[in-house]
C-alpha cells in the first residue's frame, strides 16, 4: 500500500568556509570511492568525520536547510547490492543518491534544470568523487530525470526538511521506518507515531518497539513512497516544472574582499573569460570569481583540469 510523506519546508542556501584566505560557498569535487565515515553514527544514521580524497578534504554536516545547483551524474552497475556509506544496501532500481556532505539518510528533491523533470530521492551514500559533480543518482533516478543516456544533467537539489528530520530520528534509533510515513488526509493531522501501518499479510512479521510521539507541521501536497527492508524510499513519481534558461560557470572562489576577487580574476584570463559576480548569502556579501558562461559540461571539465594544473583545486561547476 502506498505511504505518504508531506511536502518539504522552504530551504536556504548554505555557505561553507574553507581554510586559507579564500571563503568558499561550496566544496569542490574530486574518482568515486566510498570513505569510511566515523562520528555521529547510530543505526543507519551517519554524518561522519571530515575525510580526504585526492588531496581534497570534505566536511560532512547535519543540516536540514540546504540547496545546491550543479552537475549530477549516475551510478549503478558494479555497485548494485553493495553496502552504501551508512550501511544500507544499494539498489540501483530505487530512488537514491550519493552526496559528499549531507547526513545519511536524508530526502532530497532533485530537479533536472534542462527538462523540468523532478523526483525525490533518498541520500544514503557518499560521492560523487569526480570533479565538477555534486550528486550521484541511482540508475532509476537518472532514468526518471531523463539523463541516463547522456550521463550528466544540470540539476538543483533541495533537502526536504521535515521529512529528512523524521527519517533521521528513526535511523538514529536503529529502528525500521514502519509507521513513520504520514497518510495524506485533508481533514486530520497525524503524528509520526500515531500513524498506524497497513495490515501485514500473513505470515506476520515481528513488531518493532513503540515509536515515541513526534509532532509534525501541517504541510501541503504529499510525496508518495514505500518501504523496502523497513526503510522509506520515494515512489517513482515525476513532477514537471517550467524550464528556464541556465548558464554554466566554473567558480574558482567566493571571497569577501572585492579587491582579492578582481586580482584573482585577472590571473585567470589565460584560461577563460573570468569575471567577478557579487552575491549576498545569509546576510553576507561575497564576490564570486567565475569563468564562463561555458557551453557544456565537457568544456567545464576541461576548464577544471586547467585550473588544477595551476593550483586552483577548489574550483567547482555551478549552474545559474
Amino acid at each position: 500500500m502506498t505511504k505518504y510523506l508531506y511536502k518539504y519546508l522552504p530551504v536556504l542556501l548554505l555557505a561553507f568556509a574553507v581554510s586559507g584566505c579564500t571563503e568558499v560557498e561550496l566544496a569542490s569535487h574530486v574518482a568515486k570511492t566510498t570513505p569510511i565515515m566515523g562520528s555521529k553514527s547510530q543505526g543507519t544514521f551517519k554524518v561522519g568525520n571530515p575525510y580526504k580524497i585526492a588531496g581534497k578534504t570534505y566536511r560532512p554536516r547535519e543540516t536540514y536547510n540546504f540547496e545546491q545547483t550543479g552537475i549530477a551524474s549516475w551510478y549503478g552497475p558494479g555497485f548494485h547490492g553493495k553496502r552504501t556509506a551508512n550501511g544500507e544496501t544499494f539498489d540501483e532500481n530505487e530512488l537514491t543518491a550519493a552526496h559528499k556532505t549531507l547526513q545519511m539518510p536524508s530526502l532530497v528533491r532533485v530537479t533536472n534544470l534542462e527538462n523540468g523533470r523532478s523526483v525525490v530521492v533518498r541520500v544514503n551514500d557518499r560521492g560523487p568523487f569526480s570533479k565538477g559533480r555534486i550528486l550521484d543518482l541511482s540508475k532509476r533516478g537518472a532514468e526518471l530525470l531523463g539523463f541516463k543516456n547522456q550521463g550528466t544533467a544540470r540539476v538543483k537539489l533541495q533537502v526536504l526538511s521535515q521529512e529528512s528530520l523524521q527519517i533521521a530520528e528513526m535511523a538514529k534509533k536503529g529502528r525500521n521506518t514502519r509507521g513513520t510515513e504520514l497518510a495524506y488526509n485533508n481533514t486530520t493531522r497525524q503524528t509520526i507515531a500515531n500513524r498506524k501501518p497497513a495490515p501485514t499479510p500473513k505470515p506476520a512479521v515481528a513488531r518493532t518497539a513503540p515509536v515515541p510521539s513526534v509532532e509534525v507541521a501541517e504541510l501541503e501536497s504529499p510525496v508518495p513512497g514505500h518501504l523496502n527492508q523497513g526503510r522509506f524510499y520515494p515512489d517513482p513519481v515525476v513532477k514537471n516544472y517550467p524550464v528556464h534558461p541556465t548558464n554554466l560557470y566554473v567558480q574558482v572562489a567566493s571571497v569577501t574582499n572585492p579587491d582579492n576577487a578582481q586580482q584573482l580574476a585577472g590571473t585567470l584570463q589565460g584560461i577563460g573569460r573570468a569575471q567577478v559576480q557579487p552575491a549576498r548569502v545569509n546576510g553576507r556579501d561575497f564576490y564570486r570569481v567565475r569563468i564562463g558562461p561555458i557551453a557544456n559540461v565537457q568544456t567545464a571539465d576541461l576548464v577544471l583540469k586547467q585550473l588544477s594544473s595551476v593550483g586552483q583545486n577548489d574550483a567547482i561547476v555551478v549552474v545559474d
